[in-house]
């Protein structure tokens, strides 16, 4: 048998499927250009199918490889294992390192959709649009129980642990103090499961109202009405008021007028309807603490005058800002008036913090300036003028109040000389004297007006008068 040799037809064949593919020894770094089968310097006489079906095997096994891997990238294969092109010969990008958020398999295997349909991944429950139905029951399962069937599945709030109502009320009520709202605290309460710490609500108020303003303890007042009922029952409320009259000789150490004011808190109840008027009835004669005797005495006199005409809906006045600025200038008038008559500075001030406005203390200091101004003696005028500086030093009144009410002043002391001739004479003396007392600035008193003096005849005035200029 003579040497056989690959036709032309086969060689151009087995070049082109080189040129294509990498074979095993081009892999390993061995290239040849032209493929023939040589061993020891003579050629095989193997027949050319056995050779050409090796290649057809390796091109198979190659394009098995990288089809998984190219699938849906725009390219494909021929039977030959030649890369086959779109339409018009072009091919988009096919790496998955410029698609951001691509959600397909890169672990070479599948065909290139996204996991689970798009349904995979962190936190996701299913593909979109998908509409999960109430499972049903199966009875055939071993740990089916009949008794679960008709269970009526709610959230159970544990109960409220008597170390911790303290602290889970204190701040609900202190910051009912600044908003004022009833609701809020209502609801807040009804969220937590009070159980039998329920009466311990109004004590725990009424105790930090005793050390708080009028206004806090009339907010109190309406706090405990608007709960009976929807938190609190009138059995929760008279027992916290029995713990209270038990407990207020220890209350008169912190706050020693907590006697008084306990009893008209009780007046007040009993006014509301949130106490019985047979609830001072039962104390009469089991009384043995002098503290809880003179409480009860208090709140039986407070009723009694209400019944005389006393409005004990109003006992603890209402807050600065919600008064009318006519009740806010005559208490203030009233509060002058006892002052020049007792000359207490600290008992003025006392009163002056009771009001809670802080915001109107200029009219304070503009009723005070024009008490000094219709006075006929010096007396209003030292005593005021210390006063004045007593609050100033104190920080009471600020420096914008008492800026504020001289400025006021200064704007009618035109209409008050009318009244008071000697008033701008007066008020000059006043501005000086507060300003070398030190509780007003030298730009505020070079504003103080002065009034001008008049022109006579000999002067060249023709015999008429200059109008006054101020």
């Amino acid at each position: 048998m003579g040497l056989g040799l690959p036709s032309d037809n086969n060689r151009g064949n087995a070049d082109d499927l080189s040129d294509s593919f990498l074979s095993g020894e081009e892999e390993n770094g061995i290239i040849t250009k032209n493929i023939k089968n040589e061993i020891n310097g003579n050629w095989i006489s193997a027949p050319n199918s056995i050779h050409e079906a090796r290649l057809k095997a390796k091109a198979k096994r190659r394009l098995r490889k990288t089809s998984s891997r190219d699938s849906g990238r725009g390219d494909s294969f021929s039977e030959n294992g030649d890369p086959s092109r779109g339409t018009n010969g072009t091919v988009p990008p096919t790496s998955p390192k410029s698609k951001l958020l691509d959600r397909k398999s890169r672990a070479g295997k599948g065909r290139g959709l996204p996991k689970k349909g798009g349904a995979g991944g962190k936190g996701v429950w299913g593909p979109p649009g998908e509409v999960y139905d109430l499972e049903e029951v199966d009875v055939k399962d071993p740990n089916y129980d009949e008794a679960q069937e008709n269970c009526v599945y709610e959230t159970v709030v544990p109960p409220l642990e008597e170390g911790a109502f303290e602290k889970t009320l204190t701040p609900i009520v202190q910051e009912y103090f600044e908003h004022g709202d009833t609701n809020e605290v209502a609801e807040l309460l009804g969220e937590l499961n009070l159980g039998s710490m329920s009466s311990g609500v109004p004590m725990l108020a009424v105790s930090l109202a005793l050390e708080a303003k009028a206004s806090h303890r009339e907010l109190t007042s309406r706090l405990l009405t608007d709960l009976c009922g929807r938190v609190l029952s009138r059995s929760d409320v008279e027992s916290s008021f029995d713990k209270l009259l038990r407990e207020l000789p220890d209350l008169v150490l912190d706050t020693p007028g907590a006697t008084q004011l306990v009893g008209q808190f009780i007046a007040r109840a009993v006014k509301d309807q949130i106490l019985s008027k047979s609830y001072l009835d039962g104390y009469k004669g089991r009384v043995d603490c002098v503290h809880a005797r003179a409480a009860l005495d208090r709140a039986a006199v407070l009723l009694k005058m209400g019944m005389g005409g006393l409005r004990i809906d109003n006992l603890w006045g209402t807050g600065g800002g919600q008064r009318p600025v006519t009740q806010l200038v005559r208490e203030m008038t009233l509060l002058l008036k006892e002052y020049l008559l007792s000359g207490d500075n600290k008992e003025a001030e006392r009163c002056l913090r009771e009001l809670e406005v802080p915001h109107f203390h200029h009219e304070f200091v503009y009723e005070a300036i024009v008490m000094v101004l219709e006075s006929k003696g010096e007396k209003t005028f030292k005593m005021v003028l210390q006063l004045l500086k007593f609050l100033w030093v104190s920080s009471i009144i600020t420096v914008d109040q008492m800026r504020r009410g001289y400025e006021r002043v200064y704007m009618d002391i035109a209409e008050i000389n009318i009244d008071v001739p000697r008033a701008y004479f007066i008020l000059e003396q006043f501005v000086d004297k507060s300003f070398s007392a030190g509780f007003i600035c030298e730009k505020l008193r070079d504003l103080c007006p002065s009034r001008g003096r008049k022109r006579f005849v000999s002067e060249g005035d023709g015999g008429r008068f200059k109008l006054e200029s101020y």
